[in-house]
């Protein structure tokens, strides 16, 4: 469904119906990042350095 683009049309379809109605308040709107496009995959992260003296356990164990 996600690559017949089902989602994408039924979030805009939604959105023009709210918009429609006046029930959008924008003032409370947040950008997920799982729908910014990061153009050539974006920047690649370094290495990040803990922040604690031990390492956590296991929650596998």
């Amino acid at each position: 469904m996600a690559q017949a683009g089902v989602w994408e049309r039924l979030h805009r379809l939604l959105l023009e119906e709210l918009h429609a109605a006046g029930r959008l308040d924008w003032s409370r709107a947040v950008i997920d990042s799982f729908h910014v496009r990061a153009l050539k995959g974006g920047p690649k992260p370094g290495r990040v350095r803990s922040t604690v003296a031990g390492r956590a356990l296991s929650t596998t164990c």
